[in-house]
């Protein structure tokens, strides 16, 4: 584990963990894992089961094992494995141990021919429609199965062959025989083995029948030793049948399952399957598109592990469902960048600025500090030369003193650099301003002019020392607070301007920059180097996060 993380706050669970520790409960151990299914790419969500699993424990001196719930090869991949670990290992964390549900099967097969020879198991023949008839409903009480009496011997015999492979996908199920009439669904004998004819990423072609969750999860948590299993509220009605059956089967490790609210953030799905759909409709650029909640998508967005561990922090842990403000997310990646992200310039929306009385073919080295509050960032040289690019909403010919920016027969400073005076304007062929010339006033390097008012303060960059570099601005990809509770097609939700791309240019110290780097572009906000796009010669940036909360100006407005 990282010695350098930080503490976690202290909530309900680490009061209950501080507790068991103090009584000599499991002989005073905390140990957790993490059991993501790998069926997809970890989100933001889990980034919070993470923070919590690994940071208590390491807090209480205990471990953390990665486990995988590979149940259910259909769904699953090794890309989604290697993904997973990497997404934990960047966040900061180091598991105890890697292990894989699969690891058990084995005992696990055991385990339930134990149960059916206690009579606590039996093989159903019903189809999955009449199951699921048979189950009831939340009002309705449920009825037991015309195979539920079946004697042990038969039950074990076709279970047996059904390893061996003798029946059909959805043929047979193993079931748990507890109450029918019982009013947790959860616990009307449910199912616990499934017949599936599909090669396993780990185990190969050795099993044809493959456990349930519910079945799997317990036993495992149990074979590891775990002390605290945390999951969130949507296990609370599987608690029941998690300590159902450990208790039958006699476990000889006993976890207490414990569970706290899940993660719901506003503009986005938090659900694998449904950001999976994205994924293969194409509507997105992959697991990793920056307008996603994955881990791997605010990563390739410029987030840092830190910010995503501070943005975990300050949501807290509670048993209370939140809906969280995504200018929570982007405050934390702000403060941040705030402290570390060095300063640049990069122009979105480039307009071409001629200074007359500049000689040509000469260039002048300004010193410009890389952090203004951090002098141990030292200083970067900035090319001036005869032209140059300002953004093009930083000009207009005509308007009032509050804009502070640059007008016609009026002054501006260029940041770090001169002031100077707009003076002519040349259009192009469809009458838009293809240039402004202007003049500097070589006095005024560092000062402002005696006795003249200057308007303000724009960025710039050369237009001979520069690089070309295309420039991504995000939104939220969905147009409504929360599109996961929302009946409607989740594709007529998505904004249709969650992405603006600009074709721009940055100052020329940007030559050196890597792709684990992000900066404020001055005025504009903070940006790094897109992991999948940007090439040596074709810089592509991505917007982390604006310079302030806009988008909760947008949603005033409307």
């Amino acid at each position: 584990m990282n010695n350098d993380l930080e503490k976690y706050p202290v909530n309900f669970i680490s009061h209950m963990m501080e507790q068991d520790v103090a009584s000599g409960k499991n002989g005073g151990a905390v140990v957790t894992r993490f059991p993501p299914e790998p069926n997809g790419f970890l989100h933001i969500g889990h980034a919070k089961a993470i923070c919590l699993s690994f940071g208590l424990a390491k807090d209480f001196g205990g471990k953390t094992n990665l486990r995988f719930d590979d149940t259910n090869p259909l769904k699953e991949s090794v890309e989604f494995v290697n993904a997973i670990k990497t997404d934990i290992a960047w966040l900061g964390f180091e598991w105890d141990e890697e292990r894989y549900a699969s690891d058990y099967f084995d005992q696990l097969y055991d385990l339930a021919e134990t149960l059916i020879k206690n009579e606590k198991a039996y093989v159903d023949s019903l189809s999955g429609e009449d199951i699921r008839k048979y189950r009831g409903t939340l009002t309705e009480v449920g009825k037991n199965s015309p195979y539920r009496d079946r004697a042990v011997e038969e039950s074990l015999s076709l279970f047996r062959r059904m390893r061996a492979g003798e029946f059909s996908d959805g043929e047979l199920v193993l079931r748990l025989k507890i109450d029918m009439s019982s009013p947790n669904i959860n616990m009307r004998d449910p199912t616990i083995y499934r017949i599936r004819h599909v090669a396993h990423h780990q185990t190969g072609d050795k099993w044809c029948i493959y456990p349930m969750y519910d079945y799997t999860h317990c036993l495992s948590d149990s074979l590891e030793g775990i002390t605290h299993s945390l999951c969130d509220l949507s296990f609370e009605d599987h608690r029941p049948l998690y300590d159902w059956v450990l208790d039958e089967l006699k476990m000889p490790s006993h976890p207490q399952q414990i569970e706290f609210s899940r993660l719901n953030l506003q503009y986005t799905l938090m659900s694998k399957r449904k950001l999976k759909e994205l994924v293969d409709l194409s509507v997105v650029d992959g697991w990793d598109d920056p307008r996603l909640p994955t881990i791997a998508g605010l990563r390739r967005r410029g987030y840092t592990p830190r910010s995503i561990r501070d943005f975990c922090r300050r949501i807290g842990v509670s048993k209370s469902d939140n809906n969280v403000e995504l200018a929570v997310l982007e405050s934390c990646i702000r403060d941040d960048l705030e402290i570390n992200a060095p300063r640049v310039m990069g122009i979105m929306n480039p307009l071409k600025i001629i200074i007359k009385n500049f000689p040509e073919g000469s260039a002048e080295m300004l010193d410009a500090p890389n952090h203004p509050k951090n002098e141990k960032m030292g200083y970067r040289q900035l090319a001036f030369t005869r032209e140059v690019y300002i953004d093009r909403y930083d000009f207009r010919e005509e308007a009032n003193r509050k804009y502070k920016r640059l007008v016609m027969g009026d002054e501006v400073r260029l940041r770090y650099g001169y002031v100077i005076r707009a003076e002519e304007i040349i259009r192009d062929q469809k009458g838009e301003i293809s240039e402004v010339y202007c003049t500097y006033d070589p006095s005024t390097l560092g000062k402002n002019p005696e006795g003249r008012k200057v308007r303000g303060v724009i960025h710039w960059v050369s237009a001979t020392e520069c690089l070309q570099a295309q420039i991504r601005l995000f939104e939220p990809l969905f147009n409504i607070e929360a599109p996961d509770s929302s009946e409607q097609d989740k594709l007529e939700l998505l904004n249709s301007d969650s992405i603006k791309i600009f074709e721009g240019f940055v100052e020329k110290s940007l030559v050196t920059a890597t792709m684990d780097q992000s900066f404020q572009f001055e005025r504009e906000g903070y940006f790094c180097l897109d992991s999948k796009l940007s090439k040596p010669k074709r810089l592509v940036f991505n917007r982390v996060v604006s310079l302030r909360d806009t988008w909760a100006k947008i949603e005033q407005k409307q």
